[in-house]
């Protein structure tokens, strides 16, 4: 069955705790969005900000592959007309070919929120149903609180949909507004609407009950053609149905089609641009798409995987476009260290006694405190230092930072083959200053040191009890604007920690310039005879 998707994450997801879209971010959503397949875009309600009501003006002049443009409202006031309620009337002005409108399910909320009998909220819904479609509208009608309603006072709730139905929206969408539906419950309900009304139902579910993603897949077991959610569960409270996952259940354990298998690829980096576009993190462990969704730490699930990536998969990670990860631990075994090897093209050049001392050397780190999983930089320092025993491009003679209300400055002095390079610079900060200072001894003889920059920094405590004489770990990530990596420094003093990064990443650099043209070492070692 070709399901319909319907992504709120421009409105319903907005409503989110600290997510918040700028007109200029609801745009690059927007073709984000029609570029997955996505069938139907909410962009948001018209009538209730200025932000929205420019997105929608801006819209018009968008030109849209495949999806269809919604823009979202309520049924009219109980004290005004179609025709004079400015909310309906900024729908219509929106030009969406799609509106989708909510209307009370619950009497509950007829009696306290409205104060209207039962007979006036009938009349709201169909009022303003046929005056949409009066006006050329495809109408979604989403039926608030209706499981709530329903189990409440069957009747009335019923009611609702039948004077949506009648007065000729497009889609019914029966929403779980609360979140608090278990997934039996929900699927009886709308087994019963099924087998009621004809034409396209919907569902449009929350996560309070963690319970999102299973709902809106029970509703489609009943035979619902159209689901609504939100890009990574964002929403209200505890979110929206990842709608992420819906599609990629949908796609993949399923019969039913959505986007299509051929898009399914691009489903992992849509999730994480529409997440930086939000400035939120990333859930690291959210299905499909998440960074550790196919990450294997444990040294017997690795050993497994190596032979046979389903063993610990459910399914390759390449299908919606996310990759295999391996991490190195304190649980590692071998295969987790072979496989890293593979990874740096480095798996002939160890035996099997220099992998068991590398092993070693990877747990102790990991028991004081440094974490390889998240810095294969350092790790691939560790494999290369094992392939060269007892090898150092340079040493570090000292170092030292001074802080002053007038700036910071830092002093690095480094050996090379007996000869001494100091240097000192001034930065924003210590952490700068001597990342400075540290190149400029270094790119006397490896110019292309200079290239290499600091892209991203973090400090985690890791005994926080022991307040400022904690050990903290701090984690450096580097480009050289061809290729990224991190590594990671751990000390009681968190300029020293951070310096142990700032070594070990220009460290790794150096051999892998010696390791890419052998000729650097004969000009290291002309440059020192000729001083």
């Amino acid at each position: 069955m070709r399901v319909f998707t319907f992504d709120t994450t421009l409105r319903d997801g907005s409503q989110g705790e600290a997510v918040s879209f700028s007109a200029d971010d609801k745009i690059l959503v927007l073709h984000k969005l029609d570029e997955l397949g996505i069938d139907y875009i909410e962009g948001g309600w018209p009538g209730s900000n200025p932000k929205d009501k420019d997105f929608f003006a801006r819209a018009k002049g968008e030109h849209l592959k495949h999806a269809r443009l919604c823009a979202f409202g309520a049924t009219r006031m109980a004290r005004q007309t179609v025709e004079t309620d400015s909310s309906i009337q900024a729908l219509v002005a929106a030009e969406t070919p799609v509106v989708s409108i909510f209307g009370k399910s619950w009497d509950l909320h007829v009696q306290r929120a409205l104060g209207i009998t039962e007979e006036e909220n009938l009349k709201l819904i169909s009022d303003t149903v046929k005056y949409l479609k009066a006006h050329g509208k495809e109408v979604v009608y989403d039926a608030e609180h209706f499981f709530d309603g329903y189990t409440r006072n069957r009747d009335f709730a019923l009611r609702t949909i039948e004077a949506a139905k009648s007065a000729g929206a497009d889609v019914l969408c029966l929403c779980d507004t609360n979140g608090g539906m278990l997934t039996s419950k929900l699927a009886e309900v709308c087994a019963d609407i099924r087998r009621r009304f004809d034409g396209v139902l919907g569902i449009h579910t929350h996560n309070d009950s963690d319970l999102g993603v299973a709902n809106a897949l029970a509703a489609i077991d009943q035979g619902f053609a159209h689901v609504q959610g939100c890009i990574n569960g964002y929403g209200e409270r505890c979110g929206n149905a990842n709608i992420v996952s819906i599609i990629a259940n949908l796609e993949l354990k399923t019969e039913h089609t959505t986007i299509g298998k051929e898009r399914l690829a691009n489903i992992t980096a849509a999730s994480r641009f529409i997440a930086e576009l939000a400035n939120l993190p990333m859930r690291n462990d959210q299905p499909y798409v998440g960074h550790s969704a196919f990450a294997h730490k444990g040294g017997v699930h690795v050993s497994a995987v190596l032979k046979d990536s389903a063993t610990y998969e459910h399914i390759n990670p390449n299908v919606v476009g996310n990759r295999q990860r391996v991490l190195l631990s304190d649980l590692s075994g071998r295969g987790n260290v072979l496989y890293k090897l593979k990874q740096h093209g480095l798996e002939d050049r160890l035996d099997d006694a220099a992998r068991r001392d590398l092993l070693d050397r990877i747990k102790q780190l990991e028991f004081q405190g440094y974490e390889l999983e998240a810095a294969e930089g350092t790790f691939e320092l560790l494999v290369r230092e094992a392939l060269r025993p007892g090898y150092q491009p340079f040493e570090v003679e000292s170092y030292e930072t001074t802080t002053k209300s007038t700036g910071t400055s830092a002093t690095v002095t480094l050996k090379t083959s007996d000869i001494i390079h100091s240097a000192t610079a001034h930065g924003n900060g210590p952490v700068n200053a001597l990342d400075l200072a540290l190149r400029q001894c270094l790119s006397q003889l490896y110019p292309s040191i200079a290239s290499v920059r600091l892209t991203d920094y973090k400090v985690r405590v890791l005994d926080f009890k022991k307040g400022t004489a904690a050990r903290v770990r701090v984690l450096i990530e580097w480009s050289d604007h061809k290729k990224s990596w991190a590594t990671v420094g751990v000390s009681e003093n968190v300029i020293e920690a951070s310096w142990f990064a700032l070594v070990d990443a220009l460290r790794l650099e150096v051999l892998r310039l010696n390791e890419e043209d052998p000729s650097i070492e004969r000009a290291v070692e002309d440059y020192c005879w000729g001083v």
